[in-house]
């Protein structure tokens, strides 16, 4: 199956755009989790099975696995394996680099871990990400212009031809995308500028962090991203939903959490025209 189909598979069978953000932080987890011979495992299982029925995505951070070593690549694949068939797996690596170090890490993402989509930086061009886009399978999303207060120091730089960077790099991906399995990143925190995106960017389609914790406008990020069919963008939560409770009973709670952007999301999407 082509990527682009996978991922309308994923929302519409979901009948979600909600992605959850899998940040597990070991000083944030709830305190009894401490007596499990594995914390983080146990803890990312329990959000996996909280939130499978409302989400469309899971996006894990790749950063917050490395950093535990060994084992924090050993969690990563053992979650994976729990994902629902139906649900879009992304790994948020932020890689791009010269084609023989990009042709690898496609190969760790895509053929040993087996996601379907990664996470990638533009700046050093198409070679860099061409290795991805090969696999007509497998997806991206390229940093366009992202939800962090930096993104101002380079995205937003004006060239010559009157464009800001960001705005180049969604042209070129534009032009790139011929095996219709380019996305890209915007941040919700952006929200007065994702609706001159999508219209530059056409049904190309989003993955938007920032709501929640780093208080994007939810309402405003769901009109300005969808595309035509109300669809077409990825809403990712990950601290709001995966951390809303330290107590025993979290597992309930973040059902909960989870649900709420579920309904509200959808709310927005299908009420646009009203």
């Amino acid at each position: 199956m082509k990527y682009n189909q996978k991922l309308n598979q994923a929302i519409l069978t979901s009948n979600s755009l909600l992605c959850i953000g899998m940040d597990p932080d070991f000083n944030k987890l709830p305190m009894h989790l401490m007596e499990s011979p594995d914390p983080i495992l146990t803890f990312c299982k329990d959000i996996i099975e909280s939130t499978k029925d409302v989400a469309a995505a899971y996006k894990f951070n790749i950063a917050f696995f490395e950093s535990l070593g060994e084992m924090g690549w050993q969690t990563l694949r053992e979650l994976l394996t729990l994902i629902p068939p139906h649900v879009l797996s992304i790994a948020d690596a932020k890689v791009g680099d010269i084609g023989n170090s990009s042709e690898k890490y496609a190969e760790t993402f895509f053929d040993e871990y087996q996601f379907d989509c990664v996470t990638v930086a533009p700046y050093m061009g198409f070679d860099s990400i061409e290795p991805f886009i090969r696999r007509e399978d497998k997806g991206i999303f390229l940093l366009a212009l992202t939800s962090n207060p930096g993104s101002a120091d380079f995205q937003r730089l004006k060239l010559e031809n009157g464009k800001y960077l960001y705005q180049e790099v969604i042209d070129k991906a534009v032009s790139w995308n011929k095996n219709d399995n380019i996305g890209l990143v915007t941040g919700a925190t952006q929200a007065p500028d994702l609706k001159a995106i999508r219209q530059q960017a056409g049904e190309m389609p989003f993955l938007v962090p920032g709501i929640g914790a780093q208080g994007g406008d939810l309402e405003a990020t769901i009109r300005n991203s969808v595309n035509r069919q109300s669809r077409g963008a990825l809403i990712n939560v990950g601290r709001d939903i995966i951390y809303s409770s330290s107590e025993e009973n979290y597992k309930r709670i973040v059902n909960q959490k989870a649900t709420e952007y579920f309904d509200k999301i959808n709310k927005f999407r299908f009420t646009l025209s009203v």
